[in-house]
């Protein structure tokens, strides 16, 4: 029996969502480097289904997609229709956004505008740390639902789709209160003369001096980083802040950590590598405050990959501030339905 989509009054709008899928994530030169396989666009088909299927079975009426040229929402609207008629599954309905997507990552901040002109009520996001940055530049305060499918996975927490599914729906329906089931994420951004840039893990000064092929993971390029939060179970350049000095999400600072002469660190710079960094200096960045790039030549990468050239006349600022995304608390959400019975039919707490 389908727990609660019979409560709906149909007089309000349906529940809706938006899903973003990277269909590029997963596959980055990263992963051939570090051994890792590649994230299939079938095993992402598999991940939306298992989400929207938790959706559906609390009322989620409506899911927003790309129409993506690997064909994941094609095969996920499929799917649901086919789940939804023969197996009794109540799928929400999956549409396609008007949209010519480029398969890069202008299709994700493009769709969550889209997707917030559709009234979505959240959005589901399957990629790494540069996807989920993406779409935070669109997305304003519509909540994002954070699933892990890329190479550098700081951002978005690990955790099953049908978890995320679940908790995202009894956040939607009212059943659990922002104040349990959101939480509002730090940012950097990056501010001078034509640059305003946000990142939502890290940013990394390295004296490479082309964007080449984004990523980085030579230790011996590394100049500055600065970290939103830093937590030891990560991989990437945060990693390197987290295992010298962990910051987390929740504190009212983050991490300032020059390299150079000074002591060694064996830090995970990317999956399956092991780099050994020299750490001149870890210090406090606040919130607020702006620190001044260190003046030098090469690229600055956000959420690890490089994106943007720098000279020795660049007059670029870093500043941490609180205006990063909300983003789904799913064992938060999940403990606080446990805690009150939500899931009982009818609503309601065991009596011990």
């Amino acid at each position: 029996m389908n727990i609660a989509a019979a409560s709906t009054d149909s007089s309000e709008p349906p529940l809706s969502v938006g899903v973003i899928v990277n269909p590029a994530s997963g596959r980055d030169m990263r992963r051939l480097l570090g051994w890792v396989s590649v994230f299939p666009s079938s095993e992402k088909v598999n991940v939306v289904l298992r989400l929207l299927s938790a959706m559906g079975s609390l009322g989620v009426e409506v899911a927003w997609m790309i129409p993506d040229s690997a064909g994941i929402a094609l095969r996920v609207r499929d799917s649901a229709d086919i789940a939804r008629a023969s197996r009794g599954i109540p799928m929400p309905q999956v549409r396609l956004l008007q949209m010519a997507p480029e398969d890069g990552k202008a299709d994700s901040a493009i769709a969550a505008g889209l997707m917030r002109q559709h009234g979505v009520q959240m959005i589901a996001v399957l990629g790494g740390d540069g996807t989920h940055r993406a779409v935070a530049t669109a997305c304003a305060d519509v909540p994002l639902a954070t699933l892990s499918t890329g190479t550098n996975n700081a951002f978005p927490e690990s955790w099953d789709a049908t978890l995320v599914g679940l908790a995202g729906a009894l956040v939607l329906r009212g059943q659990v209160s922002p104040e349990i089931g959101l939480r509002r994420n730090k940012r950097l951004r990056v501010i001078g003369p034509g640059v305003d840039e946000l990142a939502l893990v890290d940013v990394c000064f390295s004296r490479q001096l082309s964007t080449g092929a984004r990523a980085v993971w030579r230790a011996e390029d590394l100049v500055e980083l600065f970290v939103t939060f830093a937590e030891p179970t990560a991989m990437g350049l945060s990693s390197i802040a987290a295992l010298s000095s962990p910051v987390s999400r929740e504190d009212p600072f983050g991490s300032h950590v020059s390299f150079g002469e000074g002591r060694l660190l064996n830090a995970i710079v990317m999956p399956g590598s092991m780099a050994c960094v020299s750490i001149a200096n870890v210090s406090k960045l606040p919130i607020g405050v702006p620190v001044s790039l260190r003046p030098g030549q090469g690229t600055l990468a956000f959420d690890g990959e490089r994106e943007f050239e720098v000279d020795q006349d660049s007059q670029l600022q870093i500043e941490l501030d609180w205006g990063g995304p909300l983003t789904l608390a799913v064992g938060p959400v999940l403990a606080e339905a446990a805690r009150k019975g939500l899931l009982f039919m009818p609503p309601g707490a065991m009596q011990i």
